[in-house]
């Protein structure tokens, strides 16, 4: 856990609180390392592995992705596989860093707007470090990530230490975006009570049937104001089914 509290000043009047942002297939391409990284340990060790079940495990914890990779006869201990994805990763993001179109963007119109982002991931903290140090400077006000103890995604844990950190309490979450592609996240972030939105443009996931309250493909016409719109139009219907329910009554 960290927190930038400079970062963390948001002196707006907006219903926009904050935004919280998943790492891999949200703000970075990152499936691709991932992925490789996981054939690669199991083909090297006795396992079988593909690419359909390395989506089919995107977005989870480590421990989960290792325990299946065992029991696909991958011989290493669960912390040996998480080690060596992970170094496989932070080798690949040292080099370079694969943001996804136009998230820089949005992360400078939200700082220069003064509503923070904290990034939320159950990746480990040198991969998340690295992502928050290559990012705009300020872009960031914090971050949880998976060495952090809270549990993992889908708890909603890591979305309500996100909003802790802000001094958000769970009854405000409403007012802050989550953006993510994975079942696992989109759990995480709505049974939060975050404003839940998918990124589906980077993802072969089909994230249709998730809890989310939108859906955007890309970042290309995303601002701060497209974001608040969402948490206004979410606010909207909670209050028209409440006065539904009232008139019901009655």
């Amino acid at each position: 856990m960290a927190l930038n509290t400079t970062a963390a000043q948001n002196t707006t009047n907006h219903k926009l609180s904050a935004v919280f942002w998943d790492m891999d297939g949200t703000l970075i391409d990152s499936e691709p390392y991932w992925h490789d990284a996981e054939i690669q340990i199991a083909k090297e060790h006795g396992g079988e592995w593909n690419e359909e079940l390395a989506w089919q495990y995107s977005g989870g914890s480590l421990k989960d992705v290792a325990e299946a990779m065992i029991a696909r006869g991958t011989k290493m201990g669960v912390e040996e596989i998480g080690n060596a994805m992970v170094d496989y990763v932070a080798q690949k993001e040292q080099i370079e860093v694969p943001w996804v179109p136009d998230v820089l963007n949005l992360l400078q119109k939200l700082a220069d707007a003064g509503i923070p982002s904290i990034l939320v991931s159950n990746s480990p903290r040198r991969l998340v470090e690295n992502i928050v140090n290559h990012a705009p400077k300020g872009a960031f006000a914090g971050y949880i990530c998976g060495d952090d103890g809270y549990a993992t995604k889908p708890s909603p844990e890591p979305y309500l230490a996100a909003g802790k950190l802000l001094g958000i309490s769970a009854q405000n979450m409403k007012y802050c975006i989550a953006i993510e592609d994975s079942f696992a996240g989109l759990k995480s972030a709505a049974a939060s009570g975050a404003t839940t939105i998918a990124q589906t443009a980077y993802s072969n996931l089909d994230v249709s049937s998730g809890p989310q309250f939108a859906d955007i493909h890309g970042y290309e016409d995303v601002t701060p104001q497209t974001l608040e719109r969402y948490i206004i139009a979410r606010i909207d219907d909670f209050e028209l089914h409440n006065a539904r329910e009232v008139t019901s009554i009655r």
